[in-house]
């Protein structure tokens, strides 16, 4: 087994980890574990991926983790649409939820169509991937703040994530795709750098407060 086999395999696996606890904090606190613009952005990756996938009938090992990854998503868009509307009452009439949800569904599947037609299926979905991530990163934090409490997050979390990003900034970023090393290598940097923020954040926070109500 080659480094970047190893690479492969601890990225997928520490992001699965991240979407099994992301799932399992949501049903079992009542909320959702994963902002919902980054959400909605990594379930139109997958779809995109596995739907390329299907439709021209290529199959590699990253395709049965990108259908597996898209049934997680799915998942955690159950408790976000079960459980959200209690957080969006606190800004906006709750009657926008649904609306709102929607069409920010539907700007993250064009935003991801494009990166595929400028950049090409494989390198726009590496480039759309690095760039979401460093979203999700920053929605992380903010997301911590705003609650101010451990409700939906957690550092196994936190840190499957981080370990994940960092393992697939060594693979694309280092080894693969040449041509994609520099931006790759700046995306990855920074998520590495907010993905520690964010653990020590929840680290200093002691007592998860939340409500399952």
């Amino acid at each position: 087994m080659d480094f970047s086999t190893i690479l492969g395999l601890t990225g997928g696996l520490a992001w699965t980890l991240a979407y099994i606890e992301a799932i399992r904090l949501g049903f079992i606190q009542k909320t959702f574990a994963i902002p919902f613009w980054a959400l909605a952005l990594n379930f139109s990756w997958e779809f995109m991926q596995s739907a390329y996938s299907v439709r021209y009938n290529s199959f590699s090992p990253q395709s049965y983790i990108n259908i597996v990854w898209l049934l997680f998503d799915i998942l955690i868009l159950i408790t976000y649409f079960l459980y959200g509307k209690k957080s969006f009452k606190n800004y906006v009439n709750p009657a926008y939820f649904m609306p709102y949800s929607m069409i920010v569904l539907l700007i993250s599947m064009f935003i991801e169509f494009a990166f595929v037609k400028e950049f090409g299926g494989t390198d726009g979905a590496i480039y759309s991937a690095f760039l979401q991530n460093v979203l999700m990163s920053v929605l992380f934090i903010l997301m911590l703040i705003e609650r101010k409490s451990k409700r939906g997050q957690s550092l196994l979390l936190a840190i499957s994530k981080g370990i994940g990003t960092a393992a697939n900034t060594v693979l694309f970023g280092v080894i693969g795709h040449a041509d994609l090393t520099n931006l790759v290598l700046v995306l990855g940097a920074i998520c590495f750098f907010l993905d520690v923020i964010y653990s020590y954040m929840l680290f200093k926070i002691k007592t998860p407060k939340f409500q399952s109500t």
